[in-house]
């Protein structure tokens, strides 16, 4: 059931709230919005699991730029990151990746 909102004029209009989904695939959207995290997140499907150190290897950004771009992937949850000792090893989430994809295709 559609809620509705009043507009300006006064007049009753359909106003469905967002559904949990719609906020999820918000959310993925965002974390994808700047080109070097669709890189990362294109480079981590290719390659698999991979340090940090990598990462930066294969892109033209500084260490501190690239773990804040992972850090905004990982907490959109499109990727895992695990501590092994002193680095940390990024993986996809496979999961949220086909998630992400299954939304794009109910657009």
């Amino acid at each position: 059931m559609a809620q509705t909102r009043q507009t300006t004029r006064g007049a009753p209009r359909p106003y469905p709230l967002p559904l949990a989904g719609e906020r999820e695939m918000a959310t993925m959207a965002k974390a994808l919005a700047h080109a070097a995290r669709v890189a990362i997140l294109k480079f981590l499907i290719q390659r698999g699991d991979c340090i940090c150190g990598e990462i930066v290897d294969v892109l033209p950004l500084a260490q501190a730029t690239v773990s804040q771009h992972l850090k905004v992937l990982k907490e959109a949850g499109l990727i895992k990151g695990d501590v092994d000792g002193p680095r940390v090893c990024y993986c996809v989430n496979p999961k949220a990746v086909k998630r992400f994809k299954e939304l794009v295709e109910g657009l």
